[in-house]
């Protein structure tokens, strides 16, 4: 993490196209860590940041499903607007922690 950048929350979860991994909200950004787990020995590990926005990028926010429910957000990235779907427990909260903070990040 960079200087002065707080992690708000965390979460162990699964993305549609990137796979599981562990998403993170800071203060400045929304980044994707994938992870390898081992059955046997019912271990974790961390692998690469696969995915790292910063909430100046993030241009729409949103939650879908009825039976399973994701947070969904819209990026720029160099090839274009990216949708993210996350499998994430509580999607509520997750959706207006997001907005919360992208909203706190643009008045700064």
């Amino acid at each position: 993490m960079e200087e002065g950048e707080k992690k708000i929350k965390q979460e162990d979860c699964g993305e549609d196209n990137l796979g599981s991994g562990i998403l993170t909200l800071t203060n400045k950004r929304l980044a994707f860590d994938k992870t390898r787990a081992r059955i046997m020995d019912f271990s974790k590990h961390m692998g690469d940041t696969i995915l790292d926005v910063s909430l100046d990028d993030v241009t729409k926010t949103w939650k879908e499903g009825l039976l399973i429910k994701k947070v969904c957000f819209t990026a720029k990235t160099s090839e274009g607007e990216q949708i993210y779907k996350f499998g994430v427990f509580n999607t509520k909260n997750w959706l207006k922690v997001i907005d919360e903070t992208v909203n706190e990040n643009k008045n700064q």
